[in-house]
C-alpha cells in the first residue's frame, strides 16, 4: 500500500516539474520576444484572449501564464486591459491538460513520452537546440507522470474499495451543501501543490475509478479555478498598483463564472453529460453507455472544464472595461511620493518567477534608477541656480538651497541602496539555470548598475563642492563662469537624456554614435575650459583656489560623461573604450 501511495505522488511530482520544465523552456526559446509578441498580439480583447489561451495551451499551467502576465503588467509592458483578456484566455488554455488526461486514458501515451526523451536527450546534447529539447523533455515526463497515475489508479482499484466508497457515499448528492464543501477542497488543494493541472489529474482519477460522483469531481474542478487565483495575488502583493488590480481581475473573472455556475450547477452538469454522449456516439459510432466508466466520466470533466470556461470568458469578455473599472475603484494607488521613497518598483518577489522574466524586472528597474540619476542631476543644476541667487542677495534662497541640497544627500544614499538591491537581484537570477544571451545580459546589467552608481556619487560631488563653496561665504563666481557651467551641464544632460533614450527602448532603434559625438564635445569642452581657466587665474579675473573649484565641477561633469558612455557600451554589447 505504500509502495503504491509513493508511486502516485511520484507520478504527482513528475507531472508538476515537467509542467515547469516545459514552461521555462518555452521562455528560454522565446527570450525577449515573448513580451514583444504579446503586446503585439493583445492589441485587442479577442486576441488577447487567443494569445492567453494559445500561451498557456503550450506551457500547460494557467498559474504560470497569469504570474508572468501580472510581471508584464508590474514591468508596465502590458496594460490592465490588456492583462485582463490574456487572464481570459490563460482559463480557457489550461483546460487543454484535461483532455491530454481524458484522451490519454483512451490510448497508451507512454510511447510518446519515451519518443520525447530520446529526441530531447539528443538536442539537449546538440547545444544549439538545448532549450527545445528541454521543453520535450519536460513533455516526456509530464505524459509520463500521467501514464503513472494512470495505471496506478487502476491498480488501486478505488471503485470497489469500501473505506473510499463509504467516505464519498456519506455525502448528500443533491445537497448543495456538498457542492460547496468540495468546492472549497478543490480551491485549498490547488494551493497547497500550486498546480490545478495536479488536482485535475487526481480528480479524474477518482471519478475515472467510479470511486467519486461525478457532481463531486466537477465540484473540485470549480475549486481549482478558485484557487489557482491566490498564487497570482499573492505574487502581486509586494508589485506595483496596476499589477495587484490584474490578479485581482483574474480572481474576479473566477469568482464571478463559479458563482452563476451554482446557480444552474446540476442542470448544466446535465447538459455536459448530455454533450458528451450525443457527440461520443456520434464520433465513436458506439452508445456511450457501453464505453467504459473511467473514459466517459474523465472525458465529462474534461468538457465541463472547457464549456464552463469558454463560457464564462464568452460572457465577461464584452465587460472588459467595467472590469477595469471594478479593479482600479477597489484597489486605490497608494499616496507616497515615490520619488523620494525608496522603493524598487518593478523587482518583487512573486512566485513562480522564471530567469528570463527575472531580467526582464531588473532591466525595467534599470530603468527607473537612470531616470532618477537624471533628475538628480537636474537637482544639482537647480542648486548652481540657487547660488547665483544667493550672490545676487534674493530673499528665502538660502532656505531653499540647503533644502535642496539635503534632497541630492538623500538621493545619493538612494542610489547606493538601488545599486545594491538590483545587483544582488540579478546575482540570485544568475544562480538559476540560463540560456547564453540572458547570461550576457546579467553581466551587461550588473555593469550597468555600477555606472549608474557612479553617475549618482559624480552629481554628488558637485553638490558637494557648490555646498562647501557657498556654505563658507567666499568669492562667488563670476558671470561667465556660470555660463561655462550651465552649458558644460547642457552638454552632460543631453548625454543622460540620451542614455535613458536607449535604457528605454530598443537598442536597434538607438544611434550609438549620437553618445560618441556628445562625450567628444564635452571632452573638447572640458579641454577648453582648462586651458581658458588658467588665462583668467593670470589675469586675476578670480583667484586660482575658485578657479580650481570651478575646474573641479567641470571635470565631474565630463566624469560623468564617460559614466554615461561605459552604460550605453553595456548595454549596446560594444567594448569598452579606453579613457
Amino acid at each position: 500500500m505504500m509502495l503504491t501511495l509513493f508511486t502516485m505522488l511520484g507520478s504527482l511530482a513528475l507531472l508538476m516539474f515537467g509542467m515547469k520544465s516545459m514552461s521555462e523552456a518555452l521562455q528560454k526559446m522565446a527570450g525577449p520576444q515573448l513580451r514583444h509578441a504579446l503586446g503585439a498580439m493583445t492589441s485587442n480583447r479577442f486576441t488577447g484572449l487567443l494569445t492567453g489561451s494559445v500561451v498557456t495551451a503550450s506551457v500547460q499551467s494557467s498559474t504560470a501564464t497569469t504570474v508572468m502576465t501580472v510581471s508584464f503588467v508590474n514591468a508596465g509592458l502590458l496594460t490592465l486591459a490588456q492583462a485582463i483578456s490574456v487572464i481570459m484566455g490563460a482559463n480557457i488554455g489550461t483546460t487543454f491538460t484535461a483532455w491530454i488526461i481524458a484522451l490519454g486514458s483512451s490510448f497508451d501515451i507512454s510511447i510518446i513520452s519515451y519518443i520525447s526523451f530520446f529526441a530531447g536527450i539528443v538536442l539537449i546534447y546538440m547545444k544549439k537546440h538545448r532549450y527545445i529539447g528541454d521543453f520535450l523533455f519536460g513533455l516526456g515526463l509530464l505524459l509520463l507522470g500521467l501514464t503513472t497515475l494512470r495505471l496506478t489508479g487502476q491498480k488501486m482499484d478505488l471503485g470497489h474499495n469500501p473505506a473510499v466508497l463509504s467516505f464519498f457515499n456519506s455525502f448528500g448528492m443533491d445537497s448543495y451543501w456538498t457542492i460547496i464543501v468540495f468546492l472549497f477542497l478543490g480551491g485549498v488543494l490547488t494551493f497547497c501543490v500550486q498546480s490545478s493541472a495536479a488536482v485535475m489529474a487526481i480528480t479524474m482519477l477518482l471519478c475515472g475509478s467510479g470511486a467519486m460522483p461525478i457532481y463531486m469531481g466537477i465540484a473540485l474542478v470549480l475549486g481549482e479555478n478558485i484557487g489557482t487565483t491566490i498564487t497570482s495575488n499573492l505574487a502581486a502583493l509586494s508589485a506595483n498598483t496596476q499589477a495587484r488590480r490584474a490578479a485581482l481581475a483574474h480572481m474576479f473573472f473566477n469568482m464571478f463564472g463559479v458563482i452563476w455556475i451554482l446557480c444552474i450547477f446540476y442542470w448544466f452538469v446535465d447538459a455536459v453529460v448530455w454533450a458528451v454522449d450525443y457527440v461520443g456516439s456520434n464520433l465513436f459510432h458506439q452508445d456511450m453507455a457501453q464505453m467504459a466508466i473511467d473514459k466517459k466520466l474523465t472525458l465529462t470533466l474534461a468538457a465541463f472544464h472547457t464549456g464552463f470556461n469558454v463560457i464564462n470568458a464568452g460572457i465577461l469578455i464584452w465587460f472588459i472595461p467595467q472590469i477595469e473599472k471594478f479593479v482600479c475603484w477597489i484597489i486605490k494607488p497608494k499616496k507616497i511620493d515615490e520619488e523620494e521613497d525608496f522603493r524598487l518598483h518593478f523587482i518583487t518577489a512573486g512566485f513562480m518567477k522564471t530567469p528570463e522574466l527575472s531580467v526582464l524586472e531588473a532591466q525595467k528597474e534599470i530603468r527607473s534608477f537612470s531616470e532618477r540619476m537624471q533628475r538628480m542631476f537636474g537637482m544639482v543644476q537647480e542648486l548652481l541656480n540657487l547660488s547665483s541667487s544667493i550672490k545676487n542677495k534674493e530673499k528665502n534662497t538660502e532656505a531653499d538651497f540647503n533644502k535642496l541640497f539635503s534632497r541630492i544627500e538623500k538621493y545619493e544614499s538612494i542610489s547606493d541602496n538601488m545599486e545594491l538591491e538590483i545587483a544582488n537581484y540579478l546575482e540570485n537570477v544568475s544562480d538559476a539555470h540560463l540560456s547564453d544571451d540572458t547570461k550576457a545580459k546579467i553581466r551587461a546589467m550588473l555593469r550597468e548598475v555600477s555606472e549608474l552608481e557612479s553617475i549618482g556619487d559624480a552629481c554628488y560631488n558637485m553638490a558637494r563642492t557648490i555646498n562647501r563653496k557657498y556654505s563658507t561665504k567666499e568669492d562667488h563666481f563670476i558671470e561667465k563662469q556660470y555660463s561655462h557651467l550651465h552649458q558644460m551641464m547642457g552638454l552632460t544632460d543631453q548625454a543622460l537624456t540620451h542614455m535613458n533614450k536607449l535604457l528605454g527602448g530598443r537598442k536597434e532603434a538607438y544611434d550609438v554614435n549620437r553618445t560618441f559625438n556628445i562625450e567628444n564635445e564635452i571632452n573638447n569642452y572640458r579641454n577648453q575650459l582648462k586651458a581658458q581657466n588658467i588665462i583668467d587665474v593670470n589675469n586675476h579675473e578670480y583667484t586660482y583656489a575658485e578657479g580650481t573649484i570651478y575646474i573641479d565641477l567641470v571635470n565631474e561633469c565630463e566624469k560623468l560623461g564617460d559614466y554615461v558612455v561605459n552604460v550605453v557600451e553595456a548595454r549596446m554589447g560594444t567594448r569598452q573604450r579606453e579613457a
